[in-house]
């Protein structure tokens, strides 16, 4: 059913609807039933938007956020100091950023997101190539010249790395390489290369840091020209699998102690957010004859259809993924969002059933921008747990910084979803469509998976 006619029978449903009630009204007995009414037609009463979507409405989405991000993290120094602002430009979580905006500059050509790399991470560079003083003493300066650890240098190495690729009238060498030691030296390895943590326990394998290293080695492959990197991230990959993959569950736990017989299986959100978002950035690195590409590709896919499982009725998956009573969560319903609707763009996923799941999680997302630009409902910084009760009760704020670099990067990977699938809907229901369902065009039509084929007639 085209949109002319859907909207002919929903006024003819309301016009229905109205008449039936205005008699009931007046002391007629009719009442309204499938005989008098398409019921069928009703709209539901859903809590988040539903329907056809298109890529305008996702833009304003992504620029109200970015308008916000840009107005309160002003490149400037303080008092000799990188300015506060409401979000630290030095932050991991501003490297997920750097990364959301380069890629969204790349899909819809507003060269304001890449500006705002080149100008937050060419003023650091400055900074930090200036600074004479003791790094303890700038909180933020003190990550750039002085980083400590995968959280200080994972992400912002590959973004910076991505940010000098795109600019190159950026002098950003000696920062990247000051990154750079710090992602290849100084994680604690086991013996199969895994990286793991002293904390909370010794040898404790955390999910997050496959998302705080593998993607920058991968994009270090390219940078460096050093495709051994991209072999390492790859193997250090299938050993996260190995200990933190649920197959029964196809979601992964979020801890592990190597050498415990028995390991806390706690699918906290967001860190699965991390690993699907691993395995995409290295998806997009693979050659397609690389020996690990498959099984990557595999627990990708496998990972997707375990999520889209356990989605919520509203388009959000819970804090703990498997844990109804555990509340919604906005950040790795944005992360799921865009590595779903990836997946999709590139053929890994099939836009027939993974297309719609993409889209309610967006509607989902773009539900907790607030009018301000903030995006409500992030869990804040979470360590590892042992027990339900510590992830249930973490709280959320507008200014947990983890959920604005996976707003944005969902909003423009759902504005390329929509630049080459059609959502339409089909009985009320959306599907997704290589084609436009409502070309008239005679050459072509759809076979059972939604997919274009030629008439020759």
């Amino acid at each position: 059913m085209n949109t002319a006619r859907l909207m002919t029978a929903a006024l003819a449903a309301a016009i229905a609807l109205a008449s039936c009630t205005q008699r009931q009204e007046q002391g007629g007995e009719e009442e309204i039933n499938d005989s008098t009414t398409p019921l069928h037609l009703l709209k539901p009463d859903y809590k988040t938007p539903y329907g056809e979507l298109d890529k305008d409405s996702v833009k304003a989405d992504v620029d109200r956020i970015f308008a916000y991000i840009d107005e309160v993290t002003p490149a400037k120094m303080t008092d000799g100091k990188v300015n506060q602002g409401t979000y630290r430009l030095t932050s991991y979580e501003w490297g997920v950023m750097y990364d959301a905006l380069l890629d969204a500059a790349r899909i819809t050509g507003d060269k304001r997101y890449s500006d705002y790399v080149s100008d937050r991470v060419g003023f650091l560079a400055k900074a930090a190539s200036e600074f004479k003083g003791d790094p303890k003493e700038d909180g933020q300066l003190r990550q750039v010249v002085a980083p400590a650890n995968l959280d200080d240098a994972g992400a912002m190495s590959g973004a910076w790395m991505r940010a000098q690729m795109a600019d190159s009238t950026l002098s950003l060498q000696p920062i990247i390489e000051n990154y750079w030691k710090i992602v290849e030296t100084t994680p604690i390895k086991l013996a199969d290369g895994t990286i793991a943590r002293n904390r909370p326990h010794h040898s404790s394998v955390w999910l997050d840091d496959m998302f705080m290293a593998l993607p920058s080695m991968a994009v270090r492959s390219v940078y460096a020209n050093d495709p051994a990197q991209l072999d390492k991230a790859a193997d250090i990959a299938v050993g996260f699998f190995k200990r933190m993959w649920m197959p029964e569950k196809k979601i992964f736990r979020h801890g592990y102690v190597e050498g415990k017989d028995f390991q806390p299986s706690f699918a906290w959100g967001r860190a699965n957010g991390w690993a699907i978002l691993t395995m995409s950035q290295l998806l997009d690195y693979l050659p397609e004859n690389h020996p690990r590409r498959a099984e990557i590709l595999k627990t990708f896919r496998e990972h997707a259809a375990g999520l889209a499982e356990l989605q919520g009725i509203d388009g959000f998956w819970h804090q703990l993924l498997d844990r109804q009573e555990t509340y919604e969560e906005t950040s790795a319903t944005a992360i799921f969002a865009y590595a779903l609707a990836h997946g999709v763009n590139e053929g890994w996923l099939d836009p027939v059933t993974f297309g719609p799941v993409a889209q309610l999680a967006w509607e989902a997302v773009a539900s907790k921008i607030n009018a301000r630009g903030e995006v409500e409902d992030v869990v804040v910084g979470t360590g590892m747990g042992f027990d339900p009760a510590f992830y249930a009760y973490r709280p959320v704020s507008v200014k947990a910084a983890h959920g604005y670099g996976p707003a944005i990067w969902a909003g423009a990977e759902m504005i390329r979803l929509l630049s080459t699938q059609f959502p339409r809907q089909n009985d009320s229901a959306v599907h997704y469509y290589n084609v436009d369902p409502e070309n008239t065009n005679p050459l072509f039509s759809l076979d059972e998976n939604g997919k274009a084929l030629t008439v020759l007639h």
